[in-house]
């Protein structure tokens, strides 16, 4: 088990001051997008929109607009081919989003929480959670490793 916990707190290196502050100016739904981003660009694809509307299950229309969104506000860059990449801006929201995700569904696994059900309340709780809570949840985590 504590080889997943040390995967986990690899992602822990990120800068929180600068996160916290994307956060807060950011909805949801873009977290969603650029966590997708980087979770289909980890498994070493090129990511289109049409990726990311299966991977969300969201309308082609849909990804478009947001991708239009994310680009003006410098979170994504769009080549000639349609490829999609995040800007080191979006790529700190990203690399937060994933860190949560991956941290409270191993956690509510560890817990004793089935793994689907898991992943989908990390989804939810990923997103409403305070920086004080996560990282109150990390502590935990960490502390339960060096047992």
């Amino acid at each position: 088990m504590s080889s997943v916990f040390e995967k986990i707190l690899i992602f822990f290196l990120v800068d929180y001051r600068a996160v916290s502050y994307y956060h807060t100016s950011m909805h949801e739904s873009a977290e969603n997008y650029l966590e997708a981003i980087l979770t289909l660009s980890l498994k070493g694809e090129k990511v289109r929109s049409i990726d990311i509307a299966n991977e969300l299950e969201f309308s082609k229309p849909s990804v478009s607009i947001a991708m239009k969104n994310l680009r003006e506000k410098g979170y994504v860059l769009t080549d000639d081919e349609g490829c999609i990449t995040l800007t080191a801006k979006g790529r700190k929201i990203a690399d937060s989003m994933y860190e949560r995700h991956v941290a409270i569904s191993d956690w509510l696994v560890f817990l004793g929480v089935d793994k689907k059900t898991a992943v989908q309340d990390a989804c939810k709780m990923e997103h409403a959670m305070s920086e004080k809570s996560f990282l109150a949840i990390k502590k935990h985590i960490e502390s339960q490793t060096k047992k």
